[in-house]
């Protein structure tokens, strides 16, 4: 059984399950950059459960985020209200981000490589894709500066986590070192899917499969990564989500659905 089929059989959604599971991951950490959506979530569950004394920075200049109610985009006013801090882009950028401030980039991704590089700009042929996306906003960035970077991924398969990308939009330290610049961090470190989690100390280190959620076996996560996917010597069992975490998620951190579906 996969980890979709088992949330969706005990009336838990992927989004909870991946919400809960990379909230655990900022235990510890002290100031996040977290994107909308599934990083938004689970910093905001985090500092009400791992992380208390977490704080949240915004692309869009707030610092010490403190909002009444989840924000819909980076520029949602009740971002402001409550806020620590409200800086200017260049202060954001060039203090914050620049100055080696941010513990953990939280971000968001279509495709992943085994060294942690990502693309969020186009899925196909550049001049003729498939899809366009997004692009870099801030990512860029946040994977060059921030001290290591956790990426959440609603879909675990071999078009997602690919040989390689369509397109690189963050190169992670590995490959900028070979393009001759020198990033302050240590690029992607965690990965959490449906699946389970990758992980990687580093510079020099592929991904690989650290741990998977209950139902969920190596050979599973394998099977739905585009690369030959190395495990860890002892793949832990991820805890299911609690009662109580998912009760904070749906009733404090997200009760009007905005990102959980």
């Amino acid at each position: 059984m996969t980890a979709q089929a088992e949330t969706t059989a005990s009336g838990m959604t992927p989004s909870e399950l991946l919400s809960v599971a990379a909230s655990r991951e900022l235990a510890g950490r002290r100031v996040v950059f977290a994107g909308i959506g599934l990083p938004t979530l689970a910093a905001s569950l985090a500092h009400l459960t791992v992380a208390p004394g977490l704080e949240i920075v915004y692309e869009s200049g707030v610092c010490g985020a403190h909002p009444s109610h989840l924000p819909e985009t980076i520029a949602d006013a009740v971002l402001i209200t409550g806020a620590e801090a409200v800086l200017t882009m260049p202060a954001l950028f060039g203090s914050v981000l620049q100055g080696g401030r941010i513990d953990v980039g939280f971000l968001g991704a279509a495709q992943i490589d085994k060294w942690g590089n990502l693309n969020s700009s186009v899925i196909g042929d550049w001049h003729h894709p498939k899809a366009r996306l997004p692009g870099s906003g801030g990512a860029n960035e946040v994977m060059a500066n921030a001290r290591e970077v956790f990426v959440v991924m609603r879909r675990h398969d071999p078009r997602s986590f690919t040989e390689e990308l369509d397109f690189c939009t963050s190169p992670g330290p590995d490959r900028a070192l070979a393009d001759g610049i020198r990033p302050l961090g240590a690029g992607v470190t965690r990965v959490i899917t449906e699946l389970g989690i990758l992980a990687r100390e580093g510079v020099g280190e592929e991904l690989r499969l650290t741990a998977v959620h209950p139902g969920v076996t190596a050979e599973d996560v394998r099977a739905a990564t585009g690369w030959d996917l190395q495990t860890a010597e002892e793949v832990s069992v991820i805890g299911a989500p609690t009662a109580a975490e998912l009760a904070l998620l749906r009733e404090d951190v997200d009760p009007d659905r905005v990102y959980l579906r």
